[in-house]
């Protein structure tokens, strides 16, 4: 059988039908001192890994629920509360009313507190990657943002209100588009000396010129895309397409509702999108 990527093997749409199935799903604004850039909020990211379904001896997908112990019953959404442990087997419990009280005012503000030098932030405080869009009438002062940031390697520190939980964030500008980082709070950080990590000694001089040859043949000047392709899912994927055109192991269920989910090129689009604002920009100068 041919080997073929993984996006070959994914459904793929047309620029006009990519453009309407991507929606921000937040918009608001860029805000610091008397600084205020509309923008639209979109995942960087997309769920790609191939997952595999847990089905029953008659080929019926099976679903998780609630189970109490105690009474040997599943129970439903409505007869749960959630509880935090305060030590073992003991709970306080918390009810959704409780937590809606305590969810901070909603905002549409991206506040930056700080601009850091980029490099001073660690990836371990990264935990969801996102696009910043410009949003409307915003395109010259959104590109005049990521001109200086880039320029300067500046990263702006921020928080914003989303779903009714308030996020730390890291801005950063990349080939004149921002980029948002969520962050995890240093609480949630372990240290070097957490996991018992030896001090560093200096190494021998012989060593590190031995050590430095290496790492310079292995050196490149861009990275390679190819580094970056999941081997394991592209031979799982290769797996259950030959079982399915030799017609093995098929297992017929229930076709799902709905439609299935369309793989768009979120880079290109916004690209098109900052394109488009500043031709209307030209136009109507």
């Amino acid at each position: 059988m041919p080997k073929r990527t993984t996006r070959s093997r994914r459904s793929r749409i047309n620029a006009e039908e990519e453009e309407l199935a991507v929606r921000p799903f937040w918009s608001g604004t860029i805000s610091f001192g008397l600084v205020s850039v509309p923008v639209d909020l979109f995942p960087a990211t997309r769920k790609a890994r191939s997952s595999l379904r847990m089905l029953g001896p008659d080929g019926v997908p099976l679903s998780r629920r609630y189970y109490s112990p105690d009474t040997n019953k599943d129970l439903e959404p409505e007869e749960t509360v959630r509880g935090y442990e305060v030590q073992k087997d003991k709970f306080v419990a918390v009810t959704d009313e409780e937590l809606e009280r305590l969810e901070p005012d909603k905002a549409r503000d991206i506040d930056v507190r700080q601009f850091v030098k980029a490099e001073e932030i660690s990836p371990a405080y990264s935990e969801h990657a996102y696009y910043l869009a410009p949003g409307r009438g915003s395109i010259k002062a959104y590109q005049l943002l990521a001109e200086i940031m880039q320029r300067e390697g500046r990263a702006g520190i921020a928080t914003f209100v989303m779903r009714g939980k308030e996020y730390l964030v890291a801005i950063f500008a990349e080939h004149g588009i921002l980029e948002a980082i969520t962050m995890r709070f240093s609480d949630e950080l372990r240290s070097p000396k957490d996991i018992g990590l030896p001090k560093p000694k200096a190494p021998g001089k012989s060593s590190v010129q031995r050590l430095e040859k290496i790492i310079q043949r292995k050196s490149s000047r861009e990275l390679s895309r190819e580094e970056l392709v999941d081997k394991q899912t592209e031979a799982l994927l290769g797996l259950i397409e030959k079982k399915r055109t030799q017609r093995k192991d098929i297992v017929e269920t229930e076709a799902p509702k709905g439609h299935p989910e369309k793989v768009v090129d979120l880079m290109e689009v916004l690209k098109r999108s900052l394109a488009r604002q500043s031709a209307t920009k030209r136009r109507a100068a």
